[in-house]
């Protein structure tokens, strides 16, 4: 046996030993109250640290796994496994009458990091706190997390027999880090996560000035690519300067990115977003956003919109310095400057294309631009009839005269992976937040409590409606 093999089979032993003592572990009391069973299922979650660096995921998995042992869940519906130790993935299954094919319900337990000293409060302990529930992951992604395993809960508790099996999926390092869940498993079990769609993060509710004006379906989101651009010189002792420094080069070709405007790029969705949100936009920024509708777009409103850093950011593909190195001494001129260029690329873009535009851009044979590699990009989902219609039905049930929002992240999210294996997915979750401090992977990350609740409510709702 190799080493290789060996360092493998100890991690899966040590795996199989974990959820044996998880299992021997008593089952916790299932809360009469539906909204104190969510609640202390989230409390959990939140109070076990999923980061990459000192979590365990495998640990989260198994409290849920528990969770659903405690409501009726057989074992044999409940999947814990993943790449490593501590990186273990949660599939589980509520079986329906098979009339329709299944869907998932999909979430992620890891969380990025977060300092005590960065905080107001203990960043692993749910705190409540003037409306809010603070503490890392309220909101990415251990609400959606709680949610959807109270609902699947929930729907066992009374009963109910949906026309489809429904699959919770709650994995490892969307976040970051070497064992994707979501990848892992499209790779290794493909059929525990095999659903005509899925429900995912990346679609919220949008709270301006107190008031819902809007709940969107994220069903794109661009691709994180990364490009360094370096540039070389001889260099010298740094008393006789010349103006040929790499650093001086270097600058020049980011500030030539920094001007460079990529084109407008829309796709069908992404129109209707577009058409909804001028909708609720007030002022001139409701007409711009008509303008550019336009055939050809209003080019003055196109500008006026590219300022706009949120609204920019959804137009095209954008490309940013963030990270630099440069210079062997400080006596020296610089032999070396390097900078990273990240790159947030539109659906149906090609990253050869987009190499090929900075390299047009930064105009200098002396400076080099390489493609140091990104994610792979992704179609948007088809909003289906039956995938709008639920959520604009469940939406108005709850909360009338609020526009659902076709929507695409500029961030990225396990989707991608998903809709590259062939299963559209969807986001969306009820949970209305503020679109002007959003907190996530940030300081005092937060939840509006009364949103928790009536998320968990509206998910809810839309399962049924998918499956009934």
């Amino acid at each position: 046996m190799t080493a290789k093999n060996l360092r493998q089979t100890l991690s899966g032993l040590i795996l199989l030993l974990v959820m044996a003592l998880s299992h021997a572990q008593p089952l916790p009391t299932l809360p009469e109250d539906d909204n104190q069973l969510v609640y202390a299922i989230y409390k959990e979650l939140i109070e076990t640290n999923t980061t990459h660096s000192i979590g365990d995921n495998t640990l989260a998995a198994e409290k849920i796994g528990r969770w659903l042992r405690a409501a009726g869940f057989p074992q044999e519906d409940i999947f814990i496994g993943g790449k490593k130790e501590k990186k273990g993935n949660l599939v589980a299954r509520l079986h329906g009458t098979g009339k329709y094919k299944p869907f998932i319900l999909l979430a992620h337990l890891d969380v990025v990091e977060a300092k005590r000293a960065d905080w107001s409060m203990d960043p692993f302990t749910l705190h409540e706190t003037d409306g809010y529930f603070y503490g890392r992951g309220t909101m990415d992604d251990k609400a959606q997390a709680a949610i959807n395993t109270a609902n699947m809960i929930r729907m066992k508790r009374d009963g109910y027999q949906p026309n489809r099996d429904i699959i919770l999926a709650l994995t490892a390092d969307e976040e970051g880090g070497g064992s994707n869940g979501v990848y892992w498993l499209l790779q290794q079990h493909p059929t525990l996560i095999d659903g005509v769609f899925a429900l995912n993060e990346g679609g919220y509710g949008l709270i301006q000035d107190g008031q819902r004006i809007a709940n969107s379906i994220q069903t794109a989101e661009k691709i994180y690519e990364s490009f360094t651009v370096t540039a070389t010189n001889p260099g010298g002792h740094s008393s006789i300067p010349r103006r040929d420094n790499a650093i001086y080069d270097l600058s020049e070709a980011l500030l030539k990115i920094r001007e460079y405007d990529f084109p407008l790029i829309f796709n069908d969705v992404m129109r209707l977003g577009f058409e909804r949100l001028a909708q609720i936009s007030p002022g001139q920024l409701g007409e711009d956003l008509k303008a550019i509708l336009r055939e050809p777009p209003d080019p003055q409103a196109l500008a006026r919109l590219g300022q706009i850093p949120s609204i920019n950011a959804l137009l095209r593909t954008t490309a940013v310095a963030t990270m630099l190195e440069a210079g062997h001494a400080p006596n020296a001129l610089p032999q070396t400057a390097t900078a990273v260029v990240n790159v947030r690329m539109m659906p149906g873009q090609d990253v050869e294309d987009v190499l090929d535009t900075l390299v047009k851009v930064v105009d200098n044979p002396a400076i080099d631009v390489v493609f140091t590699g990104g994610g792979r990009p992704s179609d948007p989902s088809p909003l289906t009839a039956e995938i709008i219609g639920a959520v604009e039905s469940t939406t108005q049930a709850m909360w009338p005269g609020v526009v659902v929002l076709p929507t695409m992240t500029t961030g990225a999210t396990d989707g991608a992976k998903m809709r590259n294996a062939g299963i559209p997915t969807y986001g969306v979750s009820g949970l209305f937040i503020d679109r002007n401090d959003v907190r996530a992977h940030g300081r005092d990350e937060r939840l509006l409590v009364k949103s928790f609740y009536q998320g968990y409510e509206f998910m809810y709702r839309l399962i049924k409606k998918l499956s009934s």
